[in-house]
C-alpha cells in the first residue's frame, strides 16, 4: 500500500487528466460562471478530491451496501454524460437547478464535472491494479491542475473569445458525447451477466 513508485504515479496521473478532463470543461465553467457568477475554485477543488479520495477506500462497498454494480454506477454516469454532451452540442438547457445562488462549488462542479461517475468508475479499476498511496498523489497533482484551471477560466474565456468557446463547446461536446457512449458501450454488456 505504502511503495511509492513514479511510474505508477504518472500512468495513474494521465489516466485521471484524461478522465477527469478539465480543460475539455473549459466551456462548462464559462457558462456556469455566466449563470450563478461566480464559481469557488478552492471549495469545489477540495470537495472533489475528498469526494475521490473517500470513494478509493469506501466506493465499492458502498456500492455493494446499496446493491449497486459497478456496471450500473458506470451505465447511470454515461447518461449523466450523454446529457451534459447534449447541451453542450445543441446549446439548449436541460438541467436547471432551483437553487438560485451566485455561486457554484460543489455542485455542479466538484460532483459531476470533476468526481462524477466515470472518475469514480475509473478509480475503482485503477485500485485493483496500482498501489492506493500512488493513486492518491496523482488524485492530489490532478487537483493542483484543476484548481489553476478553475482560477484563470475567465481569462481562458478572454482569449478565446465568445466565438472560439462557442467552437471548443461544440468540439467538447462531441467528444463528451463519445465518452459516454463508450462508458455505456463498455458497461452495458454487464448488466445481463
Amino acid at each position: 500500500m505504502f511503495e511509492v513508485s513514479w511510474k505508477e504515479i504518472v500512468t495513474v496521473g494521465m489516466v485521471l487528466f484524461a478522465v477527469i478532463d478539465i480543460l475539455g470543461s473549459i466551456p462548462i465553467l464559462v457558462d456556469l460562471r455566466t449563470k450563478v457568477g461566480h464559481i469557488q475554485s478552492e471549495k469545489a477543488t477540495i470537495a472533489a478530491m475528498i469526494i475521490m479520495i473517500m470513494f478509493l477506500f469506501v466506493g465499492e462497498e458502498m456500492l455493494n451496501i446499496m446493491g449497486i454494480d459497478v456496471n450500473s454506477f458506470a451505465v447511470a454516469g454515461s447518461f449523466v454524460l450523454f446529457f451534459l454532451a447534449l447541451e453542450m452540442i445543441l446549446g439548449i438547457r436541460i438541467y436547471k437547478d432551483e437553487d438560485e445562488s451566485k455561486t457554484a462549488s460543489i455542485v455542479p462542479i466538484a460532483f459531476p464535472l470533476i468526481a462524477g461517475a466515470g472518475t469514480m468508475t475509473t478509480l475503482l479499476s485503477l485500485k485493483s491494479q496500482y498501489h492506493t498511496i500512488n493513486i492518491i498523489i496523482a488524485i492530489l497533482l490532478n487537483m493542483v491542475v484543476v484548481y489553476l484551471v478553475l482560477k484563470s477560466s475567465s481569462k481562458i474565456e478572454q482569449m478565446l473569445g465568445k466565438s472560439g468557446l462557442g467552437v471548443i463547446r461544440k468540439v467538447f461536446g462531441v467528444v463528451l458525447l463519445a465518452i459516454a457512449v463508450k462508458l455505456f458501450g463498455a458497461n452495458v454488456k454487464g448488466l445481463f451477466v
